[in-house]
């Protein structure tokens, strides 16, 4: 079949799936987080927990028990790590502090970068008690904070923005667990591993030898998709034929990826009262990620490159993955990003420097799309001379400050933590080259723990010290400064009355309100990253 058809069809065949089940996803969700009803199961966790699941927070107490609930699964996560020699089904793996702490913080964080191998880091064990339930709750905490988000632009007159630990445990458990529970099922029928067997060695057609693994793979390679986690029960991540056996299951991990982050703002036009806020904001992230995913099956096609791709995926699944995993905070991979043409590693790159909205994390992506509508309302009403409103609620000194401070935090990150990285030796000599390509190797890597995303140029030799403490921070930082941020913008708008609508208000509902919005958000960041990429990406692709 010809290349470019190929992937046209690939794309339509994604579009119509995501199409199909963007209203009713996105509209349970919604009854979801607004059912006034606890299951029984929900409320033995709030009294376990000691929790009054009927009383809301305001937004700092609200943050408080992110961060609260965040910095104990770290501690927990990388004490488990540390002592999973003493534990069963530890198949004698171990890991260095530094790596341990990466480690727990990446998962804890959403990135789920690795710097070590899956299969010779971690045993079943932690991988299934830690990693997975990770997966799970640091998905859920994205999630919860959209939700808080969005309640704060919806309600009028109120301090209060739901409760934490009822938004974790509903995303939990009416969400994340039901679905990941039939994806996982689906994997193991497509020929996905599940099982505890220890490693065994076996003896290849051509006399040698060859370490077979086993594991829980289908449980944790469900919620890594889902939850837009992306930690590889293996080194090679979804290019192993354990993890992704064929093109179906390729083709379900992909839906997986984009299910969530494409149905929430169904979920935010319905919360707000107004269906058509969600259809602009869906409207645009649709551009933006498929604009992405036709770009780089079309550079990928037309290089004809193999190299790095499973031949079980070809040229172009292979670019739709790379796409989705980087418009995604999925970070998971079917192809070694590394061997991307130097345009398409670009586009994969740039796809994380738009924030990761298109249509982004769990969660994460919506409210940092709510973030870039805020500007863009605040840019508009600039241009025409007039008080900025969004959904009736005036944008003034205090919500643009705030809405500044998490949409800069995470450029900021990258571009102070590649330059320090590439400054300092012991990092500097992890590049397996130099150039416009080292270049790029770092800058993917900042890029990719700042924005939560967990991918990596796999030529960069990440597993040091400095590196292992470098990416921690910017992972920790590029989380949970932009949650702190947009939950006090939430609990800004939410304390204002509803102005009416008159003749002057700019409506942001609207096919020319949502262009614009794809327009600001690729002016700024290109107005951040151009001379970044020009001297890595763009100047390798040049002749």
């Amino acid at each position: 079949m010809d290349t470019t058809l190929a992937g046209w069809l690939s794309l339509l065949t994604l579009v119509a799936i995501l199409v199909a089940i963007h209203v009713p996803l996105g509209s349970w969700i919604h009854r979801v987080f607004t059912s006034p009803h606890h299951t029984r199961l929900e409320r033995a966790v709030y009294r376990l927990v000691g929790v009054d699941a009927d009383t809301e927070q305001r937004w700092p107490v609200y943050a408080a028990s992110v961060l609260a609930f965040s910095a104990v699964s770290i501690t927990a996560l990388w004490l488990l790590i540390l002592g999973q020699g003493s534990l069963p089904w530890s198949l004698g793996r171990s890991m260095n502090p530094d790596t341990a702490l990466n480690t727990a913080v990446s998962f804890v964080t959403n990135t789920n970068w690795q710097s070590y191998a899956g299969e010779a880091g971690t045993g079943y064990l932690v991988q299934a008690a830690g990693l997975a339930v990770q997966n799970f709750l640091s998905a859920a905490v994205g999630l919860a904070v959209a939700i808080a988000v969005v309640r704060g632009f919806a309600r009028e007159r109120v301090d209060r923005l739901g409760n934490f630990w009822v938004d974790l445990t509903r995303g939990t458990l009416r969400i994340l667990l039901p679905i990941a529970a039939v994806a996982a099922v689906l994997l193991v029928i497509g020929g996905v591993v599940q099982n505890l067997n220890e490693p065994a060695t076996i003896t290849t057609v051509g006399g040698g030898q060859q370490v077979l693994q086993g594991g829980p793979v289908a449980s944790q390679e469900a919620i890594k998709e889902l939850g837009t986690n992306g930690g590889g029960f293996f080194n090679a991540n979804s290019a192993h034929p354990f993890e992704n056996p064929n093109g179906w299951t390729n083709l379900l991990e992909i839906v997986l990826m984009l299910a969530i982050a494409s149905a929430l703002p169904r979920t935010y036009g319905l919360m707000v009262g107004d269906r058509r806020q969600g259809r602009a904001v869906a409207g645009a992230m649709a551009v933006l990620g498929l604009g992405a995913m036709a770009l780089l099956a079309w550079v990928e096609g037309a290089g004809g490159s193999l190299e790095g791709k499973e031949q079980r995926f070809g040229t172009v699944w292979s670019a739709v993955f790379a796409s989705a995993t980087t418009s995604t905070s999925t970070g998971a991979v079917n192809a070694m990003h590394e061997s991307l043409q130097p345009a398409g590693g670009g586009l994969a790159l740039l796809n994380m420097m738009l924030g990761e909205l298109s249509p982004g994390g769990v969660g994460t992506g919506l409210y940092s799309m709510l973030v870039m509508v805020v500007l863009t309302v605040f840019i508009a009403g600039l241009m025409v001379g007039r008080t900025p409103e969004l959904l009736g609620k005036s944008i003034g000194r205090r919500e643009i400050t705030l809405a500044a401070l998490a949409m800069l935090v995470t450029p900021s990150l990258v571009l102070l933590g590649t330059g320090l990285a590439l400054v300092v030796p012991a990092s500097r000599d992890a590049l397996s080259t130099g150039g416009p390509h080292g270049l790029s190797e770092m800058l993917y890597a900042f890029t990719s723990a700042a924005n939560n995303n967990g991918s990596a140029f796999a030529g960069l030799a990440a597993d040091q010290p400095f590196l292992n403490l470098a990416l921690a921070t910017c992972m920790l930082l590029g989380r949970f400064v932009p949650i702190v941020a947009v939950l006090a913008l939430a609990g800004s708008v939410a304390r204002q009355g509803r102005r009416p609508v008159t003749a002057g208000t700019m409506p942001t509902h609207t096919p020319g309100f949502a262009g614009f919005l794809v327009v600001i958000i690729l002016i700024l960041a290109g107005l951040t990253y151009f001379p970044s990429l020009a001297l890595g990406a763009i100047a390798e692709a040049l002749p």
